[in-house]
């Protein structure tokens, strides 16, 4: 805790600024992308029905799509804190965070990968040849 207020009462350059912005923006859209789009369309190919995120992310869990459904619902939180402050100073106290939890989604997209692919839904393909990538 003690860092995380140094870091806050940390004076920074208008080049630092634009990093956390951008570090926060593309945080805010992996984690927007992976639960709405990928989550949500594995959800369909499973044939359930849409349910509110807590119970996709708790299914998800029992059957080994993501790590911990409780992670998923703190990034969920850390994203819309970030999606509402508007003040750079605001985004600044979130860095430390963002930083912290930047592994999770990390952890749950390859898990994720590792899942679609046994499941031989897709088969992906590096720089349109015809040799799959193999994520194993």
């Amino acid at each position: 805790m003690k860092n995380v207020i140094s870091w806050c009462l940390k004076r920074f350059s208008f080049e630092d600024e634009e990093s956390f912005d951008s570090l926060t923006s593309k945080f805010n859209r992996t984690s927007d992308l992976y639960t709405q789009k990928v989550l949500r369309t594995i959800r369909m190919l499973l044939h359930e029905p849409f349910v509110p995120l807590i119970d996709t992310m708790n299914d998800f869990e029992k059957i080994s799509i993501i790590n911990s459904s409780d992670e998923m619902i703190e990034i969920r939180d850390l994203k819309n804190q970030i999606v509402h402050e508007y003040l750079p100073e605001a985004v600044q106290e979130l860095v430390p965070e963002v930083l912290q939890k930047t592994e999770v989604p990390n952890r749950n997209i390859e898990r994720t990968k590792a899942f679609i692919t046994n499941r031989n839904w897709i088969e992906i393909y590096m720089n349109n040849s015809l040799h799959p990538i193999n994520f194993t």
